[in-house]
């Protein structure tokens, strides 16, 4: 024991709705005032996950006050060759409602279609850095599919390449795109990671030793924990048709997609509680969901036995993009008040007052 508190949990904006088929438009979502008080009457929550758009700075500003949710962290996506201006307005934004931490999702191949190298994640990490810490915002660089970080095998010389210009090297863990890959040869195939996983050179899997959960914490790197719930292999969303990835807006223009446009989303999300009947698309295990709760199990426990912990901040993550919960039925906000409890019930296990 460290003395250690609990982080804030937040949840993501984007998971602030009952269903995304109560909205008449593909991925549209509730109004933000909506959201902040869906957070807030959840009961589950400390705050509120999310960037603003150009000009909801005011109205953000107003539903934190309003409704007693600080915005803590917020997110965007990049591609090289497009969005570099982009990096400044992003943080000023986040900056203006108060976030400490910008998450940012770089994508894999730059704006021409190109996979992008080492030391170009490297040398953005470290411009978003200069320009955030300037405004106190510090970044964060996520494990995501779709971007540089898809092949789990790059976080780590990259993070040592940062540390060893003396800046720190803060990472948001959404272990989600990690488990779904479990067991699933096309999913390995994606990044390459098959031959390696077969042998044991990489291991995914938070039960077995050598993990890459445990390389990440005991390097000292997890800032944020982002909980989606997933299974092994799980099942795609055959519920959401349309553009594989995240939603189009998100993908550079030239992006190589993994799967052909039209099929279903992966598979990066499961439901944490029992669906209604009608309300997924496939059969639910609760035995499905053993691994996601290990990494919050072995993420709390880090944090709470060792005093240097970068953990600042947890978020749920259970959203309606096509990867993940789009068209589907249940409550997302539903979702993540359980995951948020599930979290603090682990934590008040590991740390009984």
């Amino acid at each position: 024991m460290t003395g250690a508190t609990l982080p804030p949990i937040g949840c993501n904006g984007r998971g602030a709705q009952a269903s995304s088929l109560e909205r008449p438009v593909s991925l549209a979502e509730p109004p933000v005032e909506e959201q902040f008080r869906l957070v807030r009457e959840s009961g589950a929550f400390d705050c509120f996950d999310r960037l603003p758009m150009p000009g909801q700075v005011d109205t953000y500003l107003r539903c934190i006050e309003r409704f007693g949710l600080p915005v803590h962290t917020a997110s965007w996506f990049y591609a090289l060759g497009r969005d570099e201006a982009l990096l400044a307005d992003k943080l000023q934004l986040a900056a203006e409602v108060g976030a400490r931490t910008h998450n940012i999702m770089l994508h894999w191949h730059d704006a021409t279609g190109r996979p992008i190298g080492n030391d170009e994640v490297i040398d953005f990490y470290l411009r978003a850095y200069d320009e955030g810490m300037a405004r106190g915002v510090e970044p964060a660089f996520e494990f995501h599919v779709n971007m540089w970080s898809e092949d789990p095998r790059r976080v780590a010389p990259v993070a040592e390449a940062v540390r060893r210009r003396g800046v720190p090297f803060h990472f948001t863990l959404d272990y989600s795109h990690a488990i779904f890959k479990i067991g699933n040869a096309q999913e390995l195939a994606i990044c390459g990671l098959t031959e390696d996983v077969a042998s044991g050179r990489a291991v995914l899997d938070p039960f077995k030793p050598g993990n890459f959960v445990d390389q990440w914490l005991e390097m000292g790197i997890v800032r944020w924990l982002q909980v989606r719930s997933v299974a092994p292999n799980g099942p795609r969303n055959r519920w959401s048709l349309g553009d594989s990835g995240e939603a189009v807006a998100a993908v550079p223009e030239h992006s190589i997609f993994p799967y052909a446009r039209g099929e279903p989303g992966r598979g990066i999300l499961y439901p944490f509680t029992e669906p209604a009947p009608g309300e997924w698309h496939s059969p639910w295990d609760p035995g499905a969901l053993a691994c996601t709760r290990e990494v919050v199990r072995k993420v709390l426990a880090y944090h709470c036995t060792h005093e240097e912990s970068p953990l600042r901040w947890i978020t749920t993550e259970m959203i309606n993009l096509p990867d993940y919960a789009h068209n589907a039925r249940f409550s997302l906000i539903g979702q993540n008040a359980a995951i948020a409890r599930f979290v603090r019930e682990q934590w008040a296990a590991l740390a009984p007052a």
